[in-house]
């Protein structure tokens, strides 16, 4: 093994790691904003408001990522209307591609992570909450939502992973990501374990820092859950 090659480019993993990191958090913030309102219609009576929410989600989560991530950035190519349009310059860039992806299908994932956190808020919270006369807009914003998220959290970590892992396939529409940088270094030295380990050892310590922080935070939230000794 020629760790040359790893001490050579560690530059380009770096920026590599960077644009992986970049395109997840955002996608992740992104998505959040647009899941925390989606959870809470979907666990709507009507079905004329939770209906078209389990049709978004019931998409995004049962076709393969990688599959969004060409409808967006090949298939959107395809409608004159769109190629036109001042949206164009958005569509043509891989990154932005890729980026509108990610976000709706982790927006999809977090959706259903956060409708069930809700549906399973304790009755008594929300007997507690009507006994004080709150709204229910009230209820959702100072009982339910903060309940929810605090139980969301074991699941939402996972997604959080499964996202970093799922942004490998960016480097397939021409993003320099992580493997983006290890498919040139493979193609440039046809050295694939060298490329791909160094790669991969990236993609592990990002993901036991985002395990360690999520951690740190259900040691936080889950406080009242612990044993008292």
């Amino acid at each position: 093994m020629d760790f040359s090659i790893i001490f050579d480019n560690f530059d380009l993993y770096l920026q590599g790691a960077w644009t992986t990191i970049q395109l997840v958090f955002l996608a992740l913030i992104i998505g959040l904003i647009i899941a925390l309102p989606l959870a809470i219609l979907r666990n709507h009576k009507n079905p004329l408001v939770w209906g078209p929410i389990w049709v978004y989600t019931f998409f995004f989560r049962g076709t393969p990522l990688l599959v969004q991530v060409f409808l967006v950035y090949y298939g959107f190519g395809q409608f004159e209307a769109l190629r036109e349009s001042f949206l164009w310059p958005f569509f043509k860039e891989a990154y932005w591609c890729a980026l509108l992806a990610f976000t709706l299908n982790t927006a999809a994932y977090t959706t259903e992570i956060f409708r069930g956190a809700i549906a399973n808020t304790p009755l008594g919270e929300i007997e507690a909450a009507k006994a004080y006369g709150m709204s229910r807009w009230l209820q959702i914003r100072r009982i339910i939502l903060p309940s929810a998220l605090r139980r969301a959290l074991p699941a939402y970590s996972n997604e959080v992973v499964f996202m970093l892992h799922g942004s490998a396939i960016a480097g397939i529409i021409t993003i320099v990501d992580l493997t983006g940088v290890a498919r040139i270094i493979n193609s440039k030295y046809y050295s694939p374990f060298e490329a791909f380990i160094a790669a991969g050892l990236f993609y592990m310590a990002i993901t036991f820092t985002i395990v360690f922080v999520f951690r740190k935070l259900e040691q936080r939230y889950h406080a009242h859950l612990r044993p008292r000794s």
